[in-house]
């Protein structure tokens, strides 16, 4: 097998959560360019389609399905479309997440507790049990979950957030050992500081900023395109015998 055809998901469907922006959007498009018919979710419409509509305009294949995961049964209902559509699902990120409290854990409302976990770790559950079947009768497939450096490392304000990560991290070895004899690979991605929507607040702050850049090893914040990269690898043939694994993309924030 050559360099180049490891890294080709010709023919593959990926099923991406929180895809209309951010690292969700940025795999969407390099595993459309890698060949893979990439399945796009989000909740609005509105924002999935200006993103399917330029992936095809690059002469990539990308189906845009609106569902909100927080809700199990829209969850079940992603999953069938994407059936319908295309016949399997192949790759399956589970990348969508919130975190709608920033403060500490004494004062974290039940409404947000239910809110996190339910979106970080209930849904990347339920998407997962639901594509398995798809995945044995397929013969195998990859299943990776965007994580957090905040479920390894604890940081003040992020608590409810660092647990849902950790417990997402716990997952990934979980239904890697029990599904492995069915061909099916699940790894974690942990990304640090990465410039998005998500991380606006922190990096809109200039001294924050200079802060980073004089402690953190690599000096700077990561692009979407450099997580991407990772989950390129991932959910490729180079990384058949990855399985199991966290992986973190922290411009060494976690040495």
């Amino acid at each position: 097998m050559s360099i180049h055809s490891s890294f080709d998901l010709t023919g593959k469907v990926a099923l991406i959560t929180g895809a209309s922006k951010g690292i969700g959007e940025a795999m969407a498009r390099l595993f459309a360019a890698q060949g893979a018919i990439v399945v796009i979710n989000s909740r609005k419409q509105e924002e999935l389609d200006a993103v399917a509509e330029s992936i095809r305009a690059a002469g990539g294949t990308c189906t845009p399905i609106a569902a909100n995961t927080g809700n199990m049964s829209s969850c079940q209902q992603l999953i069938q479309q994407a059936l319908e559509k295309h016949g399997k699902i192949d790759i399956l990120v589970n990348n969508a997440a919130a975190n709608p409290v920033f403060g500490p854990i004494a004062e974290t409302e039940e409404w947000a507790f239910d809110k996190i976990m339910q979106v970080n770790v209930k849904a990347p559950f339920e998407l997962s049990k639901l594509v398995y079947p798809v995945m044995k009768a397929n013969g195998g497939g990859s299943i990776i979950n965007v994580s957090s450096v905040a479920g390894l490392i604890s940081d003040y304000g992020l608590g409810m957030y660092a647990i849902s990560k950790a417990a997402l991290n716990m997952l990934t070895k979980v239904t890697a050992k029990e599904w492995g004899k069915d061909g099916i690979r699940v790894n974690a991605i942990c990304p640090g500081w990465i410039k998005t929507k998500f991380s606006e607040a922190r990096w809109q702050d200039e001294n924050w900023v200079k802060q980073l850049q004089k402690t953190l090893p690599a000096g700077r914040m990561g692009t979407v395109e450099e997580i991407a990269g990772l989950a390129l690898f991932l959910v490729s043939d180079a990384a058949g015998y990855c399985t199991g694994a966290v992986y973190m993309a922290d411009g060494g924030l976690t040495i």
